[in-house]
C-alpha cells in the first residue's frame, strides 16, 4: 500500500540505482536494433506497427489513469516499452487494429487493472499477445513474411509468404544449407518482427549487462534448459544431429528475444537469484516441452506467462540473509535492516534499525 511517503509490500525487499524512467530508458535503448533490424528484414510496416503500438499504450495508460483518478505517469516510459515489445513480438503481417487492441489487454488489463506499473502479477505485452493468438490465431501466426535483405522488401509487403523456420522443423520440411547457420544469426528468416536477429539480441544482452539493468541468471538459466533438453531429446538420431538441433532451438523462434527482454522484467520475475535461476529453468524446460510435444511450435510466450504466475513464490528461495550463518542460525549483536524495493521509483531503501 501507497501511505504517501513510503511504498509498503511485503518482503524480499531488493533496492536498485537509478529511476524507473532511466531503467525504461535503457530498455527501449536496448531495443532499437531489433527495431531497425525488423525494417530491413520486413519492410516500412514494421516501423508503423511500432509507432502505433507505442501510440496506442501510451493513450491507454493515460486513459485509465485519467479515469481511476490517478497521477499519469506516462512520462516513465513504462507504457513506450510495453508498445514497443508487443509490436516486437508480432508478425509483420499483423493487423493495425489488433496491435491497438494489443494494446487495449496489456495495459488496461494485465497492468492497470493489477494496481498498475509493479504490481502486474504478468508481463503485459506477452499477456497482450497471447489473448490476441487465442482470439486470432489464423491471422496472427498463419501468414508470415520470408525477409530478403537485398530486395525490394523495405517497400513492399507483398513479399513470399513462408512458414517459421520452428515450423518447417516440427514439420520436418526443412533442410539444412551451408548458409542457413549464418542467416538464422543475423535474422534473415521469417519471424516476428523482433525475434529475427539472434546478433542484434545478443548485442542487446550485453547493453543491458553493463548498464546493469538486467541480470544474467534468469536468461542463461532458459536458454541453457532448451539447449539441453533439445540435445538429449534429439541424441538418439547421433551426435551431429543432436547438436544442429540443439543450435536451431537457440536461432530460431522467440527464445531469445524472451530470454533477454522478458524473464528480465522487474515485476513479473524472481528478485532473489536463487529465485530467478529457478524462474529460467521452469521457462526454459516449459518452452521446451511444448515445442517438442505441445500443438504449437513455439512456447516461449505460455512458458514465461505461465512462471509468471509462481514468481512471487519462487522469491522465497532467498539467497541468505546478512547476519545469517550458512544454516539460518542467527549470528550474535547484529542489526536487522529492511531493504524497500519500490518498483515505481526503484531507489528507497531505509533501515528499520531494530537492534536485538
Amino acid at each position: 500500500m501507497d501511505n504517501g511517503k513510503y511504498y509498503l509490500s511485503s518482503s524480499p525487499h531488493f533496492s536498485f540505482g537509478g529511476s524507473t524512467q532511466k531503467i525504461m530508458l535503457g530498455v527501449l535503448i536496448a531495443l532499437m536494433p531489433e527495431v531497425i533490424a525488423g525494417v530491413v528484414f520486413f519492410g516500412v510496416r514494421a516501423l508503423i506497427l511500432v509507432l502505433v503500438s507505442v501510440l496506442g499504450a501510451v493513450i491507454f495508460e493515460a486513459l485509465f489513469q485519467k479515469i481511476t483518478n490517478q497521477k499519469i505517469i506516462v512520462k516513465n516510459l513504462s507504457a513506450c516499452v510495453t508498445g514497443v515489445m508487443l509490436a516486437l513480438v508480432c508478425s509483420p503481417t499483423t493487423p493495425v487494429w489488433m496491435i491497438l487492441l494489443g494494446d487495449l489487454v496489456a495495459i488496461v488489463v494485465a497492468k492497470g487493472l493489477f494496481g498498475g506499473l509493479g504490481s502486474n502479477v504478468f508481463n503485459p505485452a506477452l499477456t497482450g499477445r497471447a489473448v490476441l493468438l487465442i482470439s486470432f490465431p489464423s491471422a496472427l501466426g498463419a501468414s508470415w513474411i520470408e525477409p530478403k535483405i537485398n530486395s525490394n522488401a523495405v517497400m513492399n509487403m507483398d513479399a513470399v509468404s513462408s512458414a517459421t523456420p520452428l515450423t518447417a522443423i516440427k514439420n520436418g520440411a526443412f533442410e539444412v544449407s551451408s548458409s542457413t547457420y549464418f542467416d538464422f544469426f543475423i535474422g534473415n528468416k521469417a519471424g516476428c518482427i523482433g525475434e529475427t536477429s539472434v546478433l542484434l539480441i545478443l548485442l542487446s544482452f550485453i547493453f543491458l549487462l553493463v548498464v546493469k539493468i538486467i541480470d544474467w541468471r534468469a536468461p542463461l538459466s532458459m536458454v541453457a534448459t532448451v539447449v539441453l533438453g533439445t540435445f538429449l531429446a534429439s541424441i538418439k538420431n547421433g551426435f551431429d544431429f543432436a547438436l544442429s538441433q540443439s543450435i536451431f532451438s537457440v536461432l530460431t523462434g522467440g527464445l531469445m528475444f524472451g530470454a533477454v527482454f522478458m524473464v528480465t522484467d522487474y515485476a513479473t520475475t524472481p528478485v532473489t537469484h536463487k529465485g530467478r535461476l529457478i524462474f529460467g529453468f521452469g521457462c526454459g524446460l516449459i518452452t521446451f516441452l511444448i515445442r517438442q510435444f505441445g500443438g504449437y511450435p513455439e512456447g516461449v510466450m505460455f512458458s514465461i506467462l505461465i512462471m509468471n504466475s509462481i514468481a512471487p513464490f519462487l522469491n522465497n528461495f532467498n539467497d541468505r540473509i546478512y547476519g545469517y550463518g550458512k544454516k539460518g542460525n542467527r549470528r550474535p549483536n547484529v542489526d536487522k535492516i529492511s531493504m524497500e524495493f519500490d518498483i515505481k521509483n526503484a531507489t528507497k531503501v531505509k533501515d528499520s534499525g531494530e537492534a536485538k
